[in-house]
């Protein structure tokens, strides 16, 4: 047997509107009966301050004396009394002798009975009033003395029925119950306009359904890796999520901040305050690559902004790794291609009965790519790296541009610590090499120079070109995310130098750009190799520094220039040492101490 389904509690606007009905009844029922009473007690008091002034009144008069003198009192004061009590609004008046006997009564049949009621304040001179029930009923009466010569010579008694004085009160309760209802009518009303209100707020849910979906909110809004960050119309941070707090590198209290006090970078901060959505828009900070996207809330006035941040650093450094990889598989291709245009003459040969020429042709084509091989991986033993400069370098050749490795290079197979990320050293020296090899694209004799040695606690990563160079004003602005000098096409734009400078920021290095001898810019990435003693401060600037020498009349080095171990020269500058005021803008491979040998671009 299916137990029987409870009933769904009321909404929370429906709670609240009955507890306000209730108490807006309560309210003025109260006022209602306060009012009633304190109506009835000042028409008790209005009653007998009337009859008192009646009964003075006549007790007073000079007529009222010499009637009492005549031989029939009675038949003098009867219809005197009358008269007042129709003129005074009183129900009866009374005029009696001393003993009580009355010579007065609205009922003839009363006249010459003794009077109901005390007397003896009034035999002793005092005015009172009392409420009592006599022949009429229950009235409020007033008892005062008629003095002759100081003498008591008669009593008047002037009262009003209880029943009269509740006829009054009942009008005046007329009166109030028409305004407490209207009140009562106005208070519905008015709570039922704002209980709709909040009943749209909160759709129609109670207070534990709110309640639990605030838990829900909460649970939710904390357990998400992406960031999530609203903000009010005014551009300030509403609610901001853990994920949010991790991704923007803000702590502490953030809520209430306009974004401009965030400290941000400049374009995430405008994509932040843009009154226009943004889909899928890639930023940088200082250690992360993020995806923006931002909905604007409004509705007929912008009400806010909802902002979802995505980490896709680890993303963008796979994809630069894959890009690097396609880019060596389409090599392979090509020159997969070539090799069958080679085979196919090394066969034409043979069978032209000239096999002597095609010995010679093939062996040279081997020992091309055989020296192209031994060349990068002699210069630089890591696998990684080795494996990048040979993709990179049968790209540059089939886009007609010479990748050499410079003599100097030295970077033998475990010379690298283990907790230095290669995937780090694969972005900043691929994207180099490729911003590189577009500069250097269409210019005469185009050649890219590649240097890579390991001197004492550093590592030096340098790329220079025969391209256009940097113009001294851009210097700063190249590692920026979006600056590009070149036409808009496929792919992104103006994000490899910036993803560059990023993987130096996170191994805690600098990279800095130069003139080329001849034309031409040269970058310098320089990296530790010892991890820093301390390092408390995880946000990192978001600008280095960047350096940008006056070609025009290179620098040579003195006698005093750094001394050279192992064969390698030791890094002009290494991090955290002040700048030198002079700086050698040539590549290395172009010294003329150190002659460059070129790489084949053939096929390996």
């Amino acid at each position: 047997m299916r137990a029987p389904a409870l009933p769904r509690p009321r909404s929370l606007a429906g709670q609240l509107f009955a507890m306000q009905a209730v108490l807006v009844a309560v309210v003025v029922a109260g006022y209602a009966l306060f009012t009633y009473v304190s109506d009835q007690r000042q028409a008790r008091d209005a009653a007998e301050r009337q009859v008192t002034a009646v009964a003075r009144s006549i007790a007073d008069a000079p007529s009222v004396r010499a009637a009492i003198r005549a031989p029939d009192p009675s038949a003098e004061l009867e219809p005197y009394a009358l008269r007042v009590m129709r003129d005074a609004d009183v129900d009866f008046v009374t005029i009696m002798d001393p003993r009580g006997i009355r010579w007065t009564h609205p009922s003839r049949d009363e006249i010459g009975r003794r009077f109901l009621g005390r007397t003896g304040p009034a035999l002793r001179g005092h005015t009172f009033t009392e409420t009592y029930t006599g022949t009429l009923g229950p009235s409020v009466r007033a008892v005062t003395p008629v003095t002759d010569g100081g003498r008591v010579v008669g009593l008047v008694s002037a009262g009003i029925k209880v029943e009269a004085i509740s006829a009054r009160v009942q009008d005046q309760v007329t009166a109030l119950l028409g305004v407490a209802g209207a009140a009562l009518l106005l208070g519905a009303v008015g709570t039922y306009v704002i209980n709709a209100r909040l009943r749209r707020h909160t759709h129609g849910m109670n207070a534990a359904e709110l309640s639990r979906m605030h838990d829900y909110h909460q649970a939710a809004l904390h357990a998400v890796r992406e960031g999530l960050l609203m903000l009010d119309g005014r551009y300030r941070v509403a609610l901001i999520n853990d994920g949010g707090r991790e991704l923007l590198g803000v702590g502490g209290r953030v809520v209430g901040l306009s974004v401009a006090e965030l400290g941000l970078p400049g374009p995430l901060t405008g994509a932040l305050l843009s009154s226009e959505p943004r889909v899928d828009e890639m930023h940088l900070t200082a250690s992360r690559v993020l995806v923006v996207n931002t909905s604007p809330v409004s509705g007929g006035e912008h009400r806010g902004t909802v902002v979802t941040l995505r980490d896709v650093t680890e993303l963008q450094s796979l994809t630069g790794e894959l890009d690097s990889e396609r880019g060596f598989s389409q090599a392979l291709r090509s020159q997969a291609h070539e090799a069958a245009n080679r085979l196919h003459t090394v066969v034409s040969l043979i069978e032209l009965g000239r096999a002597e020429e095609a010995v010679e042709f093939a062996t040279a084509e081997l020992e091309l790519a055989q020296t192209l091989t031994d060349q990068v991986v002699a210069a630089v033993g890591e696998p990684v790296l080795a494996a990048l400069l040979l993709g990179k370098t049968a790209q540059a050749h089939e886009r007609g541009v010479e990748l050499v490795v410079s003599p100097e290079s030295r970077l033998d197979d475990g010379v690298l610590p283990p907790d230095l990320a290669v995937r780090d050293l694969v972005t900043i020296l691929g994207n180099l090499i490729d911003n590189a090899v577009d500069a250097a694209q269409g210019s005469a004799r185009a050649r890219v120079t590649v240097t890579a040695y390991a001197a004492g606690e550093a590592l030096l990563l340098r790329v220079a070109d025969t391209g256009p160079g940097v113009d001294p004003a851009h210097a700063d602005l190249v590692f920026r995310r979006g600056f590009t000098t070149k036409p808009a096409g496929p792919g992104g734009r103006g994000l490899g130098l910036a993803l560059a400078r990023q993987a130096v920021i996170r191994l805690t290095g600098t990279l800095t750009v130069t003139g080329a001898e001849g034309g031409g810019a040269a970058f310098e990435a320089r990296l530790p190799l010892e991890p820093p003693a301390e390092h408390t401060d995880t946000r990192l600037p978001l600008e280095p520094p960047t350096r940008y020498a006056d070609t025009r009349l290179p620098a040579r080095r003195g006698p005093d220039a750094p001394a050279e171990a192992d064969g390698h020269p030791l890094p002009a500058r290494l991090p955290g040492e002040p700048p030198t005021e002079s700086v050698d803008t040539r590549p290395v491979g172009t010294r003329s101490d150190a002659p460059t040998r070129p790489v084949p671009g053939g096929g390996a």
